[in-house]
């Protein structure tokens, strides 16, 4: 083997493992953190610090890992880019794919790391109805307030939702280089509740 020929391989190596720590490190450093509730004390008027909270919890639900899930359309959107989904899969029926190409047939009960597949037990799209791909926050906040479009909860209900459900909780744990949902889905749970007993007030935009 050439020295030029093992030079190219060093470089080889050095660039793919340079990318591999880059993806590690991009999958593991803490996302910005989120307010807590309290930080809008300050705020007097009970509507403008109801719909302040929303605005902080926005961070979570516009974050690429619950808009991928809840596309505009049929077909679940990846990445930190939201691109669309490859291979090109669709809903079904149920939000779980179609028959032939159901989401199980790729997606396991966990994160697959080496073939950088995401995974949990009850993987798949949103309801049609949730999808917020492309809303403003004002949109957003009146969908998921409405027991039609939100799954037919009440906004209690939204607490242990956001705040407790596993499926949910992924958007935090996402695996190996996949940015995480701002903050922790603690935070994120506080938010909510805080929100719902502040009258659940939304954004004007």
């Amino acid at each position: 083997m050439t020295s030029d020929m093992r030079f190219r391989i060093v470089v080889v190596v050095a660039a793919f493992g340079l990318s591999m720590v880059t993806g590690y490190a991009a999958s593991q450093t803490a996302s910005h953190g989120l307010a807590s509730p309290e930080s809008f004390a300050g705020i007097a008027d009970s509507d403008a610090r109801s719909a302040a909270m929303f605005t902080e919890l926005g961070k979570v639900l516009t974050h690429p890992r619950c808009v991928n899930c809840h596309p505009a359309g049929d077909r679940p959107r990846q990445g930190d880019e939201g691109r669309p989904h490859q291979p090109p899969v669709t809903r079904g029926t149920d939000g779980h794919g179609l028959a032939a190409m159901r989401c199980s047939s790729c997606h396991g009960n966990a994160n697959f790391e080496p073939g950088r597949i995401p995974g949990h037990p009850e993987w798949h799209l949103a309801p049609r109805e949730m999808g917020w791909e492309g809303k403003s926050l004002a949109e957003i906040c009146a969908q998921i307030k409405d027991p039609a479009r939100n799954g037919g909860r009440k906004v209690e209900e939204l607490i242990h939702h956001i705040g407790e459900d596993t499926l949910v909780g992924w958007a935090w744990q996402p695996g190996f280089g996949r940015s995480p949902a701002p903050g922790t889905q603690k935070q994120a749970g506080a938010l909510v509740e805080a929100w719902a007993k502040s009258g659940a007030a939304c954004p004007a935009r």
